[in-house]
C-alpha cells in the first residue's frame, strides 16, 4: 500500500473518544462515529428548542428534516452564532472556524487535463514548502507522465501522502480539502466522504464551474484565509441512498473485495438481499437504460404512494443538483440553504406531471411497478450506475453529513453570480426606452 502509514494514521492522544452516540434529533438508524482528533460533541440546531426541554426535543423531520452535522473532518467546525431569523439560522452567520490549526489538506486535481499541471504544482509548493501542510494525493494524478518526470517537483512530490480510492480510508485524516477542476471534482469529493466531510474549497479551472467560486489568481492570499479561518461556508446537503436488491447470484467476498478485485464500498450482506448505501450531493437518476419501452416506477413517500412514474424516468436531487439535470429537466433553481428534496419527472407521459419540492427529512422509496415491462437504472451523481429489477428498493432521504463548501463572498451572492455568470439566468437584451420629444 503506498500509504504512508506513520502520517495516515495519526495520532489519537489528544483525548478524543472512539465511543458511537445516537444524535436523538435524526433518524433512528443514524449511527453517529465520534472517532475525530479532538472533535467538539455538541451539535448545533438550527431550530432551537425550548428552555427546560433539550433532552425531550426531537426535530420535526417533516419541517426541517435531520440536523445537519456542524463538524467537518478532524477540526473544522461552524462558527456559533446566535443570530436566526424565525429560528432559522441566517446564511449569513455560517463561518468557519477551527478547532485547531488545520494541518493536512487534500488536493483533488481534474484527470487528463495538462492545463492544471501548473497551478496543481504551484498550490503544492504553497502548501508543503510555505505551510508546512501534510498534503494528500490520489496515487492515479502522480502517475502523470508530466508530473513524474518532472525533476525539479520530485522533492515535493516525495512529501506526498498517497492514497487510492475504494482501497484507503482517509476520512479521519484531512482538515480541508482544495479542488482544482470544474464542478466535477466537487461531486468526487463527496463521493471519496460517506461520512463527516471537511471543508471545500473549489477553484474554477474547468469547463462550467458553478459549484467553484474561486479563481486561482490570487490562490496564495485566500487559502491562507481559509487556514485562518476568515471565511463564509454553506453547507450542501447530500441525500442518504440505500438500495436494496434481492439476492439472485452467490457473490464470495473477503475482508470486503470481491473476486475481481474491486472494493464493495458500504455493502451489507442479508440472507436474500444487498444493502448497498451512498452519500449523493447533486441526484439519484432512475431511468429506463437501453429498453424502449417507458419506465414504469412507483414513488413512496414516508410509506404512501404518491405517484407512478411513466416516461423515461425520474430525478431526485437536493438543493445544489437543482441546477444541474433537474434543470435542464426543466424544474426550477433551488438555493442551497434551501431545506427540500426536488422530484423531476424525465420526459413525462402525462403534460400535468410537473417537478414537485418537498420537505428534507422525508422518506421516498423508488419501486419498479409490478406491472412494468422492464428493469429500470439507477445512478449516484452519474456514477455507480447499476440495473434495479422487481422486488428491488431506493429509500431516499436528507443525509446528516453536509458537505461544507468554503464561500468565496458568501451564500447568496456567490449563487446568483454563479447563476448569471455560468447559466446566464435572465440574460436578454434591454427594452429601448421611449425619446423624449421636446
Amino acid at each position: 500500500m503506498e500509504m504512508n502509514r506513520e502520517k495516515l494514521c495519526g495520532s489519537k492522544a489528544d483525548g478524543s473518544s472512539d465511543s458511537a452516540y445516537h444524535c436523538s434529533t435524526c433518524h433512528d438508524d443514524e449511527e453517529w462515529s465520534n472517532t475525530s482528533r479532538g472533535r467538539a460533541k455538541s451539535r448545533s440546531l438550527s431550530a432551537s428548542p425550548a428552555l427546560g426541554s433539550t433532552k425531550e426535543f426531537r426535530r420535526t423531520r417533516s419541517l426541517h428534516g435531520p440536523c445537519p452535522v456542524t463538524t467537518f473532518g478532524p477540526k473544522a467546525c461552524m462558527l456559533q452564532n446566535p443570530k436566526t431569523i424565525m429560528h432559522i439560522q441566517d446564511p449569513a452567520s455560517q463561518r468557519l472556524t477551527w478547532n485547531k490549526p488545520p494541518k493536512s489538506v487534500l488536493v483533488i486535481k481534474k484527470i487528463r487535463d495538462a492545463s492544471l499541471l501548473q497551478p496543481f504544482k504551484e498550490l503544492c509548493v504553497y502548501l508543503t514548502e510555505e505551510n508546512n501542510m501534510i498534503v494528500y494525493v490520489e496515487k492515479k494524478v502522480l502517475e502523470d507522465p508530466a508530473i513524474a518526470n518532472d525533476e525539479n517537483f520530485g522533492p515535493v512530490k516525495k512529501k506526498f501522502c498517497t492514497f487510492r480510492e475504494d482501497y484507503d480510508d482517509i476520512s479521519n485524516q484531512i482538515d480541508f480539502i482544495i479542488c482544482l477542476g470544474g464542478d466535477g471534482t466537487l461531486l468526487y469529493a463527496s463521493s471519496l466522504f460517506q461520512g463527516s466531510v471537511p471543508p471545500v474549497m473549489a477553484f474554477h479551472l474547468g469547463s462550467l464551474g458553478f459549484l467553484t467560486p474561486f479563481n486561482f489568481e490570487n490562490f496564495q492570499s485566500q487559502v491562507t484565509q481559509v487556514i485562518e479561518g476568515n471565511a463564509a461556508l454553506v453547507l450542501r446537503s447530500r441525500l442518504k441512498v440505500k438500495v436494496v436488491k434481492e439476492h439472485r447470484e452467490k457473490m464470495t467476498v473477503q475482508n470486503g473485495i470481491e473476486e475481481n478485485g474491486v472494493v464493495s464500498a458500504s455493502i451489507e450482506k442479508e440472507v436474500g438481499k444487498q444493502i448497498m448505501q451512498y452519500q449523493v450531493l447533486n441526484e439519484v437518476v432512475v431511468d429506463r437504460g437501453p429498453s424502449s419501452y417507458l419506465s414504469n416506477v412507483d414513488v413512496f413517500l414516508d410509506g404512501h404512494l404518491i405517484t407512478t412514474v411513466q416516461g423515461d424516468g425520474v430525478i431526485v436531487s437536493t438543493p445544489t443538483g437543482s441546477t444541474a439535470y433537474a434543470a435542464a429537466a426543466g424544474a426550477s433553481m433551488i438555493h442551497p440553504n434551501v431545506p427540500a428534496i426536488m422530484i423531476t419527472p424525465i420526459c413525462p407521459h402525462s403534460l400535468s406531471f410537473r417537478p414537485i419540492v418537498v420537505p428534507a427529512g422525508v422518506e421516498l422509496k423508488i419501486m419498479l411497478s409490478p406491472d412494468a415491462r422492464n428493469t429500470a437504472w439507477v445512478s449516484f451523481d452519474g456514477r455507480k450506475r447499476q440495473e434495479i429489477c422487481h422486488g428491488d428498493s431506493i429509500s431516499i432521504t436528507t443525509s446528516c453529513y453536509p458537505l461544507p463548501s468554503i464561500c468565496f463572498r458568501d451564500p447568496v451572492s456567490d449563487w446568483f453570480e454563479s447563476l448569471a455568470e455560468c447559466l446566464h439566468w435572465n440574460v436578454r437584451k434591454k427594452q429601448n426606452n421611449f425619446a423624449v420629444e421636446e
